[in-house]
């Protein structure tokens, strides 16, 4: 069993989101299931089968949440003490024509690039990893190699 790395509001987002499905969607869905069953025939009730539908992804998901939380093993950046770019660092970095770009290196299942969280499974983060502020991190794309340079590193 792999254990799943998470920052500690990484875990507090997945720990939300199951607590909202267990106790706002789960009783939406069995409402509107039994709302539709009202309705008579279920083989040709499409509210029925949109409602299981979601009731499908709903408890799947919850599955899911619950699998990722047992394996979470929880790092507090705030606790980590290096000048080198490791698990739950925000990083700074200047790309080739000097446009800074700020990261976090999170776990997977909290990765959101709009919010500048990248997986620390990414390409990005794994060219980083390791590296300390003024080294070059070259990361390898489909358009070829891109060469950053480390700009800051802070753990907050």
């Amino acid at each position: 069993m792999d254990k799943i790395p998470l920052t500690v509001d990484g875990k507090r987002a997945l720990e939300e989101e199951l607590r909202h499905l267990k106790s706002v969607e789960r009783p939406n869905v069995i409402e509107a299931i039994a709302v539709a069953r009202a309705n008579g025939d279920l083989s040709e009730n499409a509210d029925y089968s949109a409602a299981r539908e979601k009731q499908s992804f709903i408890e799947g998901r919850i599955l899911e949440i619950g699998d990722k939380l047992a394996r979470a093993e929880i790092i507090d950046p705030k606790t980590i003490q290096s000048d080198k770019i490791l698990f739950g660092a925000t990083v700074t970095i200047t790309d080739e024509d000097g446009k800074k770009i700020r990261y976090q290196i999170v776990g997977e299942p909290e990765a959101d690039l709009s919010k500048g969280k990248i997986s620390v499974t990414s390409p990005i983060a794994r060219a980083l990893l390791g590296k300390k502020e003024g080294d070059e991190a070259v990361v390898r794309s489909p358009k070829g190699d891109i060469a950053y340079e480390v700009a800051e590193i802070s753990y907050h």
